[in-house]
């Protein structure tokens, strides 16, 4: 594939070596090449299979919005935007293009959402939930897109308040612990990441299998069928 990188930080510039690994062609625009996303034309982008976006929360829905509107397929790992999620779905659905999403790309904490779901018996039996969260201090968003995204598990499925706190210090990948406290004992689940190589490679995987479909996806519900 061809693929269009959007943002050269620390992420995004290891989805660019995650994708040249598995051969696919990978052009970069830099933030101060592509102001109020003025640089994605419909003949700019008119090459590629498929745009990645590594960037952040206050310029990604006018990336979003450029690259639906010259009808191409985007994969996002910024998070900080979701709640325009029903207007960008509407966008997506208007062009017919397809698009992916995720408040994390990588499979261990995927995984660990699922581990996350089987905390809501706990919650029914009078523990009281906690999440906290620690990324690096230059993170833009707090709380993190994964902690709302177990936020949002355990809220749907038991109908209890969760609070998050949210820490941001140093060089921290990202951490997230979801804590269940009860009087006779405390209950822990917690994911690391060690590197951002996870997100890296589940975001590539993700441009993979979005390759030649059309629709509205988050990542979290597909990334079993990536390979």
């Amino acid at each position: 594939m061809r693929l269009l990188l959007l943002g050269t930080g620390k992420t995004g510039s290891l989805v660019g070596d995650v994708a040249r690994e598995r051969g696919h062609h990978v052009d970069t625009l830099r933030s101060s090449e592509n102001p109020n996303a003025g640089a994605l034309t419909r003949d700019r982008l008119s090459p590629f299979d498929c745009v990645i976006d590594f960037t952040t929360p206050h310029c990604v829905l006018d990336h979003i919005r450029a690259c639906t509107e010259a009808g191409k397929n985007m994969v996002v790992g910024t998070t900080g935007w979701h709640s325009e999620l029903a207007s960008v779905r509407g966008l997506v659905e208007k062009h017919g293009t397809g698009f992916l999403y995720g408040s994390n790309f990588s499979i261990g904490v995927n995984l660990f959402f699922d581990l996350v779901r089987t905390a809501v018996p706990a919650i029914k039996q009078g523990y009281l939930p906690h999440i906290y969260e620690r990324h690096h201090a230059e993170k833009k968003d707090a709380p993190s897109g994964t902690a709302a995204t177990m936020q949002g598990i355990l809220q749907m499925d038991s109908g209890a308040e969760v609070e998050i706190t949210s820490f941001r210090e140093g060089e921290v990948v990202g951490m997230h612990e979801l804590t269940l406290d009860s009087p006779q004992d405390e209950i822990y689940l917690c994911h690391d990441a060690k590197s951002r190589r996870g997100f890296a490679e589940g975001a590539v995987r993700g441009a993979e299998w979005l390759c030649g479909r059309k629709g509205f996806f988050e990542f979290r519900d597909v990334w079993r069928e990536m390979r």
